[in-house]
């Protein structure tokens, strides 16, 4: 999707949705630089805008005060990174940042979930409340971002503090699961592998 803005006035702007720029199977970064639509660091970006959405389905379905506030904060900063991983290398525009308190953030969030959690003794299968489930969805789409921001770094010079940031979602998502399955009455589902 290409927003264009076409009219601005004083208290709104207006837009349109469609541009008819993309139909081409190209589309364009931040800075100007057209790119296939199946680009690397497309298919990074888009999967951070998945991740955020999957997140907004969590956050709309939660009860917990404290679980809302955090998805709100980490979905901001997923915008923050996706204008990051859509801007053209050597692009000059002034973006906001990730900082180390982010991912400080998420660790305190994780050791915050953990304190009243029982402790983890084998691995567990995802589905025992639904919300709980649907991070685990989230936790496999962030690891699918973190694995195509680490492609692409490959390639192209990227930030290390999104890799960083995107390791440490991942367990705070995981934590997130299991936090949301007691909190919503499940019984955490243990997996025992089957004798031989």
């Amino acid at each position: 999707m290409d927003l264009v803005v076409t009219s601005m006035h004083k208290t709104h702007m207006t837009f349109k949705i469609y541009t008819r720029k993309g139909d081409d199977g190209k589309t364009a970064l931040l800075g100007g630089d057209r790119v296939s639509k199946h680009h690397i660091r497309v298919e990074s970006y888009g999967t951070v805008d998945e991740l955020n959405s999957y997140l907004g389905l969590i956050r709309s379905g939660a009860n917990d005060t404290g679980v809302i506030a955090a998805i709100g904060t980490v979905q901001d900063r997923l915008f923050t990174l996706g204008s990051y991983l859509a801007s053209a290398p050597g692009s000059k525009m002034i973006l906001p940042e990730l900082y180390d308190e982010d991912v400080v953030f998420l660790e305190n969030e994780i050791d915050r979930m953990t304190a009243g959690l029982p402790e983890l003794r084998n691995f567990i299968l995802p589905g025992a409340t639904q919300q709980g489930a649907h991070a685990h969805v989230a936790r496999c789409v962030c690891r699918r971002a973190e694995r195509l921001v680490v492609y692409l770094s490959d390639n192209e010079e990227i930030d290390g503090m999104i890799v960083t940031y995107l390791n440490r979602l991942s367990d705070y998502l995981f934590t997130l699961a299991r936090y949301l399955d007691k909190l919503g009455g499940g019984e955490e589902i243990a997996w025992v592998p089957r004798a031989k």
